[in-house]
Order: C-alpha cells, then structure tokens, then sequence
C-alpha cells in the first residue's frame, strides 16, 4: 500500500472510531450520578475520548 492510501485509511477508521465512541449505546453507559474529582462521569468520558481522538489522528498523520 502506498504510504498516502495507508494514511488515508487510518483516519477513516479513526473517524469510524470516534462515531462509534460517541453514539448514544456508549455514551448511556457513562450517564450515571458518580463524578471524579467531582466532574460528572460523562463529561469525563466525552474529554478523555476526544482528546484520545485528537492524539490519535496527530499520529496517524505525523509524517
């Protein structure tokens, strides 16, 4: 495979990922009362898996 078509197909399953991270079935698992440091448990969840998705697509287009 081509250096550009593997790249091209990293973020498409990056974007796969991040759509399956942030559907409903996933985010319901995490709408509970309980917090962490006192921040409720699905803002939690929303941050830390956008910012994974960030570092995620840097990597994957990092020459």
């Amino acid at each position: 495979m081509p250096k550009r078509s593997l790249q091209d197909a990293r973020l498409i399953a990056l974007f796969l990922l991040g759509c399956l991270a942030l559907t409903y079935p996933l985010l319901s698992l995490f709408s509970r009362s309980g917090t962490i440091f006192g921040i409720p448990l699905l803002y939690v969840y929303l941050y830390g898996a956008w910012a994974t998705l960030i570092v995620l697509a840097g990597l994957a287009t990092r020459r």
